[in-house]
């Protein structure tokens, strides 16, 4: 089997683009490898860790957003043999190409975290980064009591949407604040990160957010070790003066964010960079090799914020310059970096954070976004969902 342009991903980056492409050009030979059934809105668990969305409103079925005329492949890649423009899958199947578009998402590494994987789901242990789990993340934040304590972590690695781990921790301060247990439940977030944001302008907002919710600010701590059944976790500390040293906490409820990294088999790879990413260039999306290969969204090697709203900025670029060098011009379109994170700050509270590679805002609105919003909150819990499904994944936007 061989295609004129072959996508591995089906996710947000994978449709969007292909449908992209061909609202360009109806002609095209498109194939998609994607493995799973289901398409899943993940910007909505934070809502659904914090009891506003249903978990059901966030699945959809895969074959209902694949674009008309894609043959969708219902596999995953194995290996990448770029010298020969061919995939191999799990099946066993060579699939070749003409042009590669590699966009598979990012992959959740809870085994690097001893004892997560054995007690996620319970003893009070929650993430919102897997739609099994989010729900409990809702029941955990009801079942806290006087006396007992929250932690909210953040790894060290790159993660899909940088601030969701902070998103639910909000939502937390927020529903103790409504329940009369702010001062009697203890909220802790735990980070690898040595600043609350990289930027200052939406730092700062997010430090009086913190104080108003009460919040234990501690920098510079990785969560390496979870005893699910004695409810303690254990970090490791990096001291100022680089010294590091371990540290263990008793919690009754703890929210994790796992460590993370492009999935194993573009590690591996001849495409990966020194890190494991795709080695693009940041610019242009074309593979710094392999000239004919493309990437988009959370595997690339791109030093941006791995958010939807990257992709969505990421996907027009690709696209008009994977067209220019079908049809032998030079690629001429540039992505800046630009990604969005709305960062939920209570209920019916919302900061928009834009920022691009320069970690200088790109602000949409004519408001300053650093303030909390009800209108930015009306955007993510309604509008944001609604062009994800309607618009987003067929191209329009």
């Amino acid at each position: 089997m061989k295609h004129q342009i072959l996508i591995v991903g089906g996710g947000n980056a994978g449709l969007s683009t292909a449908s992209k492409l061909l609202l360009k050009n109806s002609s095209l030979d498109i194939g998609i490898i994607e493995p799973s059934e289901k398409h899943y809105y993940q910007p909505a668990w934070t809502l659904v860790g914090g009891g506003v969305y249903d978990i059901n409103d966030t699945i959809r079925n895969e074959a209902d957003f694949m674009p008309k005329g894609v043959n969708w492949i219902k596999d995953a890649v194995d290996t990448f043999q770029p010298d020969q423009n061919t995939v191999t899958t799990r099946k066993g199947e060579v699939i070749g190409y003409d042009y590669l578009i590699v966009c598979p998402g990012i992959q959740l590494n809870w085994n690097k975290v001893e004892g997560l994987a054995e007690t996620l789901g319970k003893n009070g242990v929650c993430s919102n980064y897997t739609v099994h789990t989010a729900p409990y993340t809702y029941e955990c934040l009801q079942s806290l009591k006087d006396g007992q304590t929250a932690i909210f972590t953040a790894p060290g690695t790159a993660v899909k949407c940088g601030g969701a781990p902070q998103k639910i921790m909000y939502l937390a301060g927020d529903y103790l604040r409504r329940h009369g247990k702010a001062d009697t439940v203890k909220v802790e977030f735990c980070t690898a990160g040595g600043v609350i944001f990289g930027i200052e302008k939406y730092a700062k907002t997010l430090r009086k957010v913190a104080d108003r919710y009460k919040i234990g600010l501690h920098f510079k701590h990785d969560l390496i070790k979870v005893d699910g059944p004695g409810h303690t976790a254990t970090f490791k500390v990096t001291a100022p003066d680089g010294s590091v040293s371990e540290e263990t906490r008793p919690f009754d409820m703890l929210h994790v964010t796992p460590p993370q990294s492009a999935p194993d088999f573009i590690r591996n790879s001849p495409l990966a960079n020194e890190a494991g990413w795709v080695d693009v260039d940041k610019y242009i999306l074309r593979h710094n090799k392999y000239p004919n290969v493309f990437a988009i969204g959370d595997a690339t090697g791109t030093p941006n914020s791995k958010t939807g709203a990257a992709v969505r900025k990421q996907a027009p670029v690709l696209v008009a310059n994977l067209l220019a060098v079908m049809a032998g011009a030079p690629p001429a379109a540039k992505y800046n970096g630009y990604s969005s994170c709305p960062i939920v700050t209570g209920y019916g509270k919302l900061m928009l954070a834009e920022f691009d590679y320069d970690n200088k805002p790109t602000e949409t609105f004519p408001f300053d976004q650093s303030k909390e919003r009800w209108t930015m909150w009306v955007l993510k819990r309604y509008i944001l969902p609604w062009l994800y499904w309607h618009q987003i994944l067929q191209g329009r936007m």
